[in-house]
């Protein structure tokens, strides 16, 4: 009978060990699936389609479009104000974490599955590509905290699709928040941000010669019938020079305020990433560019993740795709397909960054950039919409309908009233008709005489009429590039006075008014 019982317990035991050897891998978090990479070094040194940025004062950025080939359109971000930076060594920051998918697997990896299976078990998936099935997030992020009752509806999830109806027109507070030290900016010897006066946040807000931002001019501009603000923001200000990227505490709290002054006022706020983009992504790789915007996208949704959903982020301005220093310290474009790979994988770590944040982020409307912001590399099937966790809560942004037009002198000119209806039709089929909603993050406010065709037989307002027809009739979202400078006693290019709070030209004042009221009702 010892012998039976003997016999019978080793073969229990053998039958047991058999069966843990085969879930060994899904115990130690293990997976069988390789962990793929999409962080290859860009290729610096190879020359996409030629380019032409905008020619700007050395210290302050000019309300006009950005500069283009007088042939043909932009291909070229901006240079408003562009810096470069020594390389330094990124610290690993938590990543995104997944979803899972609807069957019982728990996923654990650190990015987003891309299996399709459906598991059956309880193992625990560690790949790190992306998912293309349904999923629901299991990760605990924080909740949101409840809703003041005064200012309940802006605590309402709303759609991108919603949004954009209530957007209306908008303005950008430029040459602000996005200021800094920028001389000799372009070279590769520019190894950091200088200090400006003092430190303070408001020495950098002036350093282009803005007003320091007020209540009344935000109030202004809500008067004047713009029901959104544009903030740009360059988050290098203030910063140490010590690798871990980590915005200031006293500028992240200047950029509050300024917020909290459109919270007052009633107008949506936009902040984005601005020429701090360009400055990152010039010097480093893809894989440190991810981990940095990443880092600084979690810093600053964390900071506002309490705040309504009328205050809305922008992953980054112009740069996405751009010039990278080579190994000489001379600027080069990438290829074509490093361009595209880079744009899209990095407003996908936009997107992942501020959902991962919970609280209202986690339904909160996001604008992703296009490639350089144009509008046809952008409409290209090469750009790919970031996967979002919700439905319906990204917009697409690009700038400047006519951008080609205004740098060949030929607004006004019939072949600009066709350039900007095939742009129009552009954005119509690419997005539009898909249901991505699309925000003009700058276009023209003044059309000086010299980039009119000679004899037009528009003036200046009237073509910004023609302009905000077109694109309000398809419900895009424009949004006006203004500056400011207090050192010019002029200010002929400013739209919007920030010292009387008024639109400096009452053309353009009855302009804004007119179509201020036009979509107020469509909003209704």
């Amino acid at each position: 009978m010892k012998k039976r019982l003997t016999a019978l317990i080793t073969a229990v035991a053998l039958i047991f060990t058999g069966c843990a050897g085969e879930g060994a891998d899904s115990s130690s978090g293990a997976s069988s699936v390789p962990e793929t990479s999409v962080t290859s070094t860009l290729n610096s040194s190879s020359q996409p389609e030629s380019s032409a940025p905008e020619t700007v004062n050395s210290s302050t950025e000019s309300s006009a479009p950005e500069t283009v080939n007088s042939s043909t359109e932009s291909s070229a971000p901006q240079t408003e104000g562009s810096t470069t930076t020594e390389e330094s060594s990124m610290p690993e920051t938590e990543a995104t974490k997944p979803s899972t998918t609807t069957a019982t697997t728990t996923a654990t990896s650190t990015t987003k599955v891309t299996t399709t299976t459906k598991a059956t078990t309880t193992t625990k998936a560690t790949t790190t590509t992306k998912v293309t099935t349904t999923t629901k997030a299991t990760t605990t992020k924080p909740k949101p905290s409840p809703a003041p009752s005064d200012d309940s509806w802006k605590y309402e999830i709303i759609t991108a699709t919603e949004m954009a109806q209530k957007m209306g027109l908008g303005l950008n507070l430029g040459n602000t928040m996005e200021a800094y030290e920028a001389k000799n900016c372009e070279k590769i010897t520019f190894e950091w941000i200088p200090i400006v006066g003092s430190n303070q946040p408001t020495d950098y807000e002036q350093c282009w010669g803005a007003n320091i931002t007020t209540q009344k001019i935000i109030d202004g501009m809500k008067s004047e019938g713009f029901n959104t603000v544009r903030i740009p923001v360059f988050w290098g200000n203030m910063m140490k020079n010590d690798g871990t990227y980590t915005i200031n505490k006293e500028y992240l709290a200047r950029v509050k305020e300024i917020v909290d002054y459109c919270e007052k006022a009633g107008v949506y706020s936009v902040i984005n990433i601005h020429h701090f983009d360009e400055f990152i992504i010039r010097r480093n790789n893809l894989e440190d560019c991810e981990k940095i915007f990443t880092n600084l996208w979690t810093q600053i949704a964390e900071y506002f993740a309490d705040y309504p959903y009328t205050v809305v982020f922008e992953g980054f301005n112009e740069y996405l795709g751009g010039s990278q220093f080579d190994k000489s310290g001379n600027l080069k474009d990438q290829t074509d397909a490093n361009a595209y790979k880079m744009t899209n994988t990095l407003n996908q770590a936009f997107v992942d960054a501020v959902r991962n944040t919970g609280g209202y982020n986690a339904q909160r409307v996001l604008i992703v950039s296009g490639y350089w912001t144009n509008i046809d590399k952008t409409t290209s099937s090469k750009f790919v919409m970031p996967e979002d966790m919700v439905n319906d809560r990204l917009m697409v942004s690009v700038h400047y309908v006519d951008n080609a037009m205004y740098w060949s002198n030929k607004i006004g000119s019939d072949e600009w009233l066709k350039y900007i209806d095939n742009q129009c039709d552009k954005l119509k089929e690419a997005f539009l008709d898909e249901g991505i909603p699309v925000f003009m993050g700058e276009t023209t406010a003044n059309y000086p005489k010299n980039n009119m065709v000679k004899n037009s037989k528009y003036t200046s307002s009237e073509c910004l009429s023609i302009v905000l027809e077109k694109l309000t009739d398809l419900g895009i979202v424009p949004v006006i590039w203004d500056t400011w400078d207090k050192r010019n006693t002029q200010n002929s290019s400013s739209f919007y006075n920030r010292n009387t709070y008024k639109i400096a030209d009452s053309a353009n004042r009855a302009v804004i008014r007119k179509f201020a009221d036009i979509l107020s009702k469509k909003a209704q």
